[in-house]
């Protein structure tokens, strides 16, 4: 039971989740120690090796089913898995992107000759995957997006550019969201899927420099003149893209919702253990009734954020998650992991200030998850059309 003393649901209580939870927090401890995070932050971006480890260790396609090499779980054991990232602190390693959002648009659409051709190799690590959505001028508005990919004899010929993409110069399988047919909107969109070793015109940009999330290879990627033959396109039929990507945004942002819930959880851990320890005026902070009242409030909220995010799981195993309830989820619980992560930084002080203490790297990194997934703001106006 986590700081919070909210008891698991009995869907999350059964006895194989709980192995796999202690497997995949063990790993963890063994294979990305603070140390070795902290190398992976200074180059900016996870060894490759960590992939391969996880492939092995039976952690990629945690819900792709045996038959395609994978775990053949649902999405507990990817709650599991995000949950064990965030309380370990295993910054930046772009897991559950290829396992939560990658893998599943091609289980999901993919033809059965394509589901064979890259999920065994997605789960083995041998192909690490990324989606490329957003670009220089198309954010949250995915319609906006300029990348295109004609048809030229049997391949699709691919031009664009897109950034701010995840695992971005590690990945070499790449779901691009294109348009196959720029004169008719929503149903002009396509997904296409280019493998990138030894792929001419596929060019890797900069690792971006940003705010948090150092450790993650966050990049701009360039497409001139890629070829890739018409079978990359997922499924059977051009003009799917956008209705593929609306299918599989509800998980995408109940993921995000997940991760926050782990970072409010591992930062009142942390500070609680802080104020403990740490005496100002003779006694210890928790010993103030300033400290008590901000973190009842804080364990208060977060009390009602975990409860809600359980139900939200437990929809979205019955498959009855809808598009407005994941978006309440990203944007509240966001929101508030924000609000908390900094309640907690001011109650550690000047050395809450410090890049050394995990809780000045929470900081930073939990500001940009109101931002991906669509922001806050889209977030607001979907749950507004159910009004």
């Amino acid at each position: 039971m986590s700081v919070l003393n909210v008891e698991k649901p009995a869907f999350m209580a059964e006895e194989d989740i709980a192995i796999f939870e202690d497997a995949v927090g063990k790993f963890f401890d063994e294979h990305a120690p603070e140390a070795v995070v902290a190398t992976w932050r200074k180059n900016h971006v996870v060894d490759r090796e960590m992939w391969n480890k996880a492939g092995r260790a039976g952690l990629l396609g945690l819900t792709v089913p045996e038959e395609y090499g994978g775990a053949g779980g649902d999405y507990r054991h990817e709650a599991v898995l995000m949950e064990q990232l965030g309380l370990k602190g295993v910054d930046g390693f772009g897991i559950s992107l290829h396992n939560a959002i990658v893998a599943p648009y091609i289980f999901h659409y993919g033809t059965e000759e394509q589901k064979r051709r890259w999920l065994p190799r997605l789960c083995t690590g041998e192909l690490v995957g990324a989606i490329a959505m957003t670009e220089p001028g198309a954010g949250s508005d995915l319609q906006g997006i300029k990348s295109s990919a004609k048809v030229v004899g049997n391949q699709y010929v691919i031009n664009g550019s897109k950034t701010f993409i995840t695992n971005g110069q590690t990945a070499n399988l790449i779901i691009v969201v294109v348009k196959t047919d720029p004169t008719a909107g929503a149903r002009g969109t396509s997904l296409i899927v280019v493998e990138t070793d030894g792929t001419e015109g596929f060019e890797r940009g900069r690792n971006l420099d940003k705010l948090g999330h150092e450790a993650q290879d966050t990049s701009e990627l360039f497409f001139n003149d890629v070829k890739v033959p018409t079978e990359n396109l997922l499924g059977s039929d051009e003009g799917q893209g956008f209705f593929q990507l609306m299918g599989q945004l509800p998980q995408e942002r109940l993921n995000i919702a997940v991760q926050g819930m782990a970072t409010i959880e591992r930062a009142l851990e942390l500070t609680i253990d802080y104020v403990k320890q740490r005496k100002a005026f003779g006694k210890a902070i928790i010993d103030f009734q300033n400290t008590q009242f901000v973190l009842a409030e804080c364990k208060t909220e977060a009390t009602v954020a975990k409860v809600f995010v359980n139900h939200c799981i437990e929809q979205h195993l019955a498959g009855k998650l809808d598009a407005a309830t994941a978006s309440m989820a990203k944007y509240w619980v966001s929101d508030l992991e924000n609000k908390i992560v900094d309640r907690c930084l001011q109650l550690f002080g000047g050395y809450g200030f410090m890049n050394e203490y995990p809780i000045a790297r929470m900081y930073r990194d939990s500001r940009v998850q109101r931002i991906y997934g669509g922001t806050n703001e889209i977030m607001k106006l979907l749950i507004a059309r159910t009004l």
